[in-house]
């Protein structure tokens, strides 16, 4: 079993799995912070690389119906030029164009659009995380960051398929990166929930969740609510993924609870620095190592895998 100090030096790759809310995106940008890792935005990449166009010909299409000749004129006549604001930060754009189905005099989506969109934003996430291995090698070439970090998206356990040994999205992971899921207690499941009930968003859903639900709604969305569509769906939602977030973190990777993860340190801080992941991630793959002949498989080709990396760096 690698100690601490061994497991410190390998030239990390970690996948974040868990539900969006969970911290992924925090505990990302503060391993970046303080241990200059490669922050690896699922849905950043996403949204500026596979959905930017459908968005910024959304927002075009929408300018077009508007009764404004003068504004339409000058996009018409390339006088002016639409873009986004797409940060790690500020992913609204990408919130926005996949929407929500209901009535669009509320701008809601009807049910083809809606899904649609779904599917476009299936395709965008599954070739984003196929993308990851490529990234790892840019982020030591081009930025000379030794770790990395796969901020994947709340949707990752939806978009495999994990019946299928051969599925590409796991095998490209597992072959380059430790993944994580960050497990949630009752109450910070609860805490998801309320601020789903209170400010839902719009989600990708798997197609076999998200079918029973729209099979009895108006094809054109209209008279349905789009936010009182959405704010039941999440925790159905949180139950349906549980069960596939454990499946992969048992099978393919590791889990650690949210709370162990984020206890408080000596100064009151609940997200760890560089060090202090690290140190909770080695107690927690170690323990289960220990426990479980699957485990110990995994870790034992993930440190294979950051040593490999690390030879072929030197090389």
């Amino acid at each position: 079993m690698i100690d601490l100090g061994e497991f410190k030096q390998l030239h990390h790759a970690v996948t974040l799995l868990g539900m969006s809310g969970a911290g992924k995106t925090v505990l990302s940008t503060s391993l970046r912070q303080s241990g200059n890792w490669y922050h690896f935005s699922a849905d950043y990449r996403i949204g500026t690389r596979y959905l930017v166009e459908h968005i910024l010909d959304n927002i075009k299409m929408r300018i077009m119906r508007m009764d404004d000749a003068f504004v339409a004129n000058l996009l018409r006549s390339d006088s002016i030029y639409i873009n986004h604001n797409i940060t790690v930060d500020n992913l609204e754009p990408v919130s926005t164009y996949l929407g929500m189905y209901g009535d669009p005099k509320k701008d809601g989506l009807d049910k083809q659009t809606f899904l649609e969109r779904q599917d476009q934003y299936r395709r965008a996430e599954v070739r984003t995380m196929l993308d990851a291995e490529r990234f790892i090698d840019k982020a030591w070439q081009i930025y000379g960051c030794k770790d990395f970090v796969n901020d994947a998206s709340g949707s990752l356990c939806e978009i495999v398929d994990l019946g299928d040994a051969d599925d590409p999205v796991i095998q490209s992971l597992t072959a380059n990166t430790l993944i994580l899921y960050i497990q949630a207690d009752a109450a910070f499941e609860e805490k998801l929930k309320q601020r789903a009930r209170s400010h839902p968003k719009p989600l990708f859903y798997n197609p076999a969740f998200i079918a029973p639900h729209l099979a009895d709604k108006p094809a054109s969305g209209e008279g349905v609510d789009p936010l009182d569509f959405a704010r039941p769906l999440f925790p159905d939602l949180l139950e349906f993924r549980k069960p596939r977030y454990g499946e992969i973190a048992e099978r393919h990777g590791f889990s650690v609870h949210a709370d162990d993860l984020y206890a408080p340190d000596a100064e009151g801080s609940t997200i760890p620095d560089t060090d202090l992941f690290l140190e909770r991630l080695h107690a927690a793959i170690t323990e289960q190592a220990e426990a479980s002949s699957v485990a110990a498989a995994n870790l034992e080709a993930y440190v294979k895998a950051c040593e490999t990396r690390a030879a072929r760096r030197k090389s």
